[in-house]
């Protein structure tokens, strides 16, 4: 994959991550706080933007979203490979454990 592909990879994904953020604060703004990480401040500037806007912010080449699990415990809990199906379930529920409470601080 060559830079033009990439950045043009990073736009589709700027402009469907922007466009899934919009539906999920208009159709349930507290689970959108929580599922997309932002603040009440971000998601009302999110959910106002026209499509035009959005266009012109998705066409940057720099990514807008980014990954929530910055650390080591979480991406363990997340993959936990070779564990058994009651275990995975724990793990996934302890890093959505973690990662809300970084939402709360970051809030």
């Amino acid at each position: 994959m060559d830079a033009d592909q990439i950045l043009a990879e990073i736009r589709e994904a700027n402009l469907s991550y922007l466009m899934l953020a919009q539906s999920l604060i208009r159709a349930d703004r507290e689970q959108a706080l929580y599922r997309l990480g932002i603040s009440e401040e971000t998601a009302a500037l999110i959910g106002m933007l026209s499509p035009a806007q959005m266009m012109k912010i998705a066409s940057g080449n720099t990514l807008l979203c980014r990954f929530r699990m910055d650390d080591d415990l979480v991406w363990s809990l997340l993959t936990s490979h070779g564990k058994t199906s009651a275990n995975d379930s724990v793990s996934r529920l302890h890093a959505s454990i973690l990662m809300a409470g970084r939402h709360a601080e970051a809030a």
